[in-house]
């Protein structure tokens, strides 16, 4: 296992990203400004992209962001062709899931040419680290494990790694992404916190039954005489 721990920050608490989006909510319905694409839009279009290579929207995938936000990463999901009613975003802040779908609603009535089924996608709030916590299965309101074809994360495992120890989230979340994956399902995370290697020494212990299978490349910077990328976005396949 990597070594590298993190002091716990605000950014790992509840009621930071509370504030946070009842702040963006209100921003939104103000002045119509849905909030920052978390690492930027590059990430984004990547793990899009790398979607479409290895997961089409041809099979019918079940997607789940866990730690969605403002929605914006399944709203590319749903531009790049993917059925919008097989689409979940999960997130612990209701505030998250009151702006999500209120950017979807909007998109709506805004998208006269192409028609995106943004109001399809299910956004719901859940703790997803307490197994106890329902997920909604894509097109109904049912609970399943081995629902997944692919779980994406943008952002989130960052935010939990930066949580008080006593929470122990670090340890709880691949276990969880590994029991809600089907057999030849995918995890495609990234993160700004941990490097590639870092992320393939936490998700394939051989109890999770998760192998690596690729992974993006982005531009690489040197720093401090230290050469490596902004992100990571690795995917992992049960």
């Amino acid at each position: 296992m990597s070594t590298l721990d993190f002091d716990p920050s605000k950014l790992g608490t509840k009621d930071h990203w509370d504030q946070r989006y009842t702040q963006d909510l209100t921003n939104f319905r103000e002045n119509r400004l849905e909030g920052e694409i978390w690492f930027g839009e590059e990430p984004e279009e990547e793990m899009v992209k790398w979607a479409q290579a290895h997961v089409p929207p041809q099979s019918s995938p079940n997607v789940l962001d866990v730690g969605s936000g403002n929605g914006h990463l399944l709203f590319a999901m749903v531009e790049a062709g993917y059925d919008a009613s097989r689409l979940v975003g999960i997130d612990y802040c209701q505030g998250s899931i009151d702006l999500s779908v209120a950017i979807a609603e909007q998109r709506t009535v805004d998208d006269t040419d192409t028609e995106h089924a943004y109001e399809g996608v299910v956004f719901a709030v859940c703790d997803f680290l307490n197994a106890e916590s329902p997920i909604p299965s894509p097109k109904d309101d049912s609970t399943s494990d081995a629902t997944w074809d692919l779980i994406l994360d943008k952002g989130t495992y960052d935010a939990i790694s930066l949580m008080d120890e006593d929470t122990q989230g670090i340890q709880r979340y691949p276990p969880r992404v590994a029991k809600l994956l089907r057999p030849g399902g995918r995890l495609l995370i990234t993160s700004c916190n941990f490097t590639e290697e870092e992320l393939k020494e936490r998700f394939t212990t051989r109890a999770l039954g998760l192998e690596y299978e690729d992974s993006v490349q982005y531009k690489k910077i040197t720093f401090g005489g230290k050469t490596g990328s902004l992100y990571a976005t690795v995917a992992f396949k049960k």
